[in-house]
């Protein structure tokens, strides 16, 4: 190769190799990985599971072709033998009329070609999946498909960037000849290449920096019925309700600021993509949606059905949320009334809430709409996890992911967002029961209740707010507290008798699987300043320490002409910043706002 490695440094992440500048030119973030790896483990189980569905259909097919043959060769023994006699009456019916210069044997072609052709239809090979990494960067994620999934078609790795397709050509180049049959990168703005390639790609990969909202209504559109969208959003600033009008002016819905926000975004993600998809008489089934770190990430399947995407109303709710404690109550936006054989789609009935809360007299706020039917299919779920512990030395990032992933197959699938438990206290101003023991008064009460992978203090529990707030009144009673002024929202709550009589006896099923075992479900980030990165081309400077960390931006900083040191930064640098060896790039100001608040988030 002619390039000189001698200025590049090499990266290696699972079985892939990239070459990265020591300039900041083209993205790359370590933490990452798990979003790769997850990624690789789902589009695993998305190939084995097109396999089957393929050979399902063909067998169907089949079938259905021996069905139809059997009927006619019934149908063609009765009526031979009239066909035999030439009985005017019969032959006048039209079924075995045929001119008689034709031969016996061709008059038993014209029986079985119809045959041939029905078995025959739809019997092509499946070819292997083609995917479409949109924003491909420094090529990372697209080199790891081609080399560590097996049955992988083309790659396309795409960029406008002229510099990161440079960099991913490279890359390629660098991780040889799988790579370079597989791996095919281009320089063009994705939005547009995805409207000139409709339904072309069986797995689309979107991974922007930001919002993926600009790129949605393009993406749905270049999927192929049945294939697959992976989206990651990481402005969680907005989707959490730092910014509620300008996340609706991306993802058309309204967010809430409770202890669930990050289900929440989840959920609004997943509004967003079924609403574009609508457009095109498509509808989305969720396969796996993941927050983590500092972003989530969906899994959808999109398939193309008029019929069908009537149901969307009825998968979308709006959310009231008390301001005053932690009740919620979901608006469902549509309902369906059965009749005979026939289904009406009407509006929902409304409204759920007075206009004061029921438990503490506060208002409340609406937010929304959100998703509110199932955000995984556990069948997948256990499906990724089964192969991920088979070949967990093939995931960097295994043990994070089994983690997340245990805890995502033991939640409730029916019961969007959760409760907090030290919420709940909070508002009463009492001690908190332990987890166990609340879990079991909600199963005591004939309730279903279950942690979340989104926040280790989060329950979630199909048990109305009417039944949570009389469990946490009995609890108080055992438990008193100091008497607290009159009109806030604890006080109101305990002011009222409890209707249900709480049981905290230990109920067997308070710990799940993993928690008798002492399975690991939440883990600690591997090391310091594990989350967002600086965006590409930014110079780094010594303001971005709370990004980078100390050691990483010394070290770039030292790579520039030595100048006055940034004396505002000194006291969160190394002693030799003092001495001048750091300096202040003479460059414009990064983003400081948002990158502030996605680490916040």
């Amino acid at each position: 190769m002619a390039t000189d490695l001698n200025d590049y440094k090499i990266i290696k992440e699972g079985e892939a190799e990239i070459l990265m500048h020591a300039k900041n030119e083209v993205f790359y973030n370590k933490t990452q990985v798990n979003n790769r790896d997850i990624s690789i483990a789902v589009l695993r189980a998305f190939i084995s599971k097109r396999k089957d569905e393929h050979e399902a259909m063909l067998s169907k097919r089949t079938k259905q072709a021996q069905k139809v043959s059997k009927k006619d060769s019934t149908e063609t023994v009765v009526e031979e033998e009239p066909c035999k006699s030439h009985t005017k009456d019969e032959i006048s019916n039209g079924v075995c009329k045929v001119p008689e210069d034709i031969s016996q044997d061709e008059q038993c072609c014209i029986i079985e070609e119809p045959i041939k052709n029905t078995e025959g239809k739809g019997r092509g090979e499946l070819k292997p999946p083609r995917v479409l990494e949109a924003l491909s960067a420094s090529g990372l994620r697209a080199l790891r498909y081609a080399r560590e999934v097996d049955g992988i078609g083309q790659v396309v790795a795409l960029d406008n960037d002229k510099v990161s397709v440079e960099a991913c050509r490279r890359n390629i180049k660098f991780n040889g000849s799988v790579a370079c049959s597989k791996v095919e990168s281009q320089l063009a703005d994705a939005r547009v290449y995805m409207l000139t390639h409709p339904k072309e790609f069986d797995v689309v990969d979107l991974d922007p920096y930001g919002s993926p909202s600009v790129f949605l209504d393009s993406a749905v559109q270049s999927v192929v019925d049945g294939g697959m969208l992976m989206c990651t959003a990481t402005d969680m600033a907005v989707l959490c309700g730092g910014n509620g009008e300008v996340c609706y002016s991306k993802y058309g819905s309204y967010p809430l600021r409770g202890k669930y926000c990050h289900e929440m975004a989840l959920r609004i993600l997943l509004a967003c993509i079924e609403s574009h998809a609508n457009r095109y008489k498509r509808y989305i089934v969720p396969v796996l949606s993941v927050q983590m770190d500092f972003y989530v990430r969906v899994f959808v399947r999109i398939y193309t059905s008029a019929s069908a995407m009537k149901n969307t109303p009825l998968k979308l709710s709006y959310v009231y949320q008390c301001v005053g404690c932690d009740s919620f109550h979901l608006q469902p936006i549509g309902r369906t009334l059965s009749k005979n054989n026939s289904v009406r789609y009407l509006p929902g009935f409304g409204p759920v809430v007075p206009q004061e809360c029921s438990d503490c007299g506060k208002k409340f706020n609406m937010g929304g709409p959100i998703w509110s039917a199932s955000i995984h299919d556990q069948e997948w779920v256990a499906s990724i996890l089964a192969d991920l512990k088979s070949m967990k030395d093939r995931y960097p990032a295994y043990d994070r992911l089994s983690a997340v992933l245990t805890t995502i197959s033991e939640e409730l699938p029916d019961v969007p967002l959760f409760l907090s438990l030290h919420n709940l206290c909070a508002t009463l101003k009492c001690t908190s029961p332990s987890a166990v023991i609340f879990r079991s008064a909600v199963i005591n009460a004939g309730y279903r209740i279950s942690g979340t992978h989104v926040n280790p203090l989060g329950l979630k529990s199909d048990a109305p707010m009417d039944v949570i707030w009389d469990i946490m009144r009995c609890w108080v009673k055992n438990h008193p507290v100091k008497s607290q002024p009159l009109e806030q929202a604890g006080s109101v709550i305990l002011a009222k008798e409890p209707v249900l009589q709480a049981n905290f006896a230990r109920a067997v099923a308070s710990l799940s699987k993993a928690q008798a075992k002492k399975v690991a479900r939440f883990l600690p980030n591997p090391e310091r300043h594990w989350g967002p990165k600086l965006r590409a081309g930014r110079q780094i400077t010594s303001k971005h320490i709370s990004l980078l960390g100390p050691a990483a931006v010394n070290g770039n900083l030292n790579h520039e002409e030595p100048e006055e040191p940034d004396t505002k930064h000194v006291s969160l640098l190394d002693p030799a910043a003092v001495n001048g060896s750091l300096n202040r790039e003479e460059c414009e100001e990064p983003d400081t706002k948002r990158q502030k608040t996605d680490v916040t988030s």
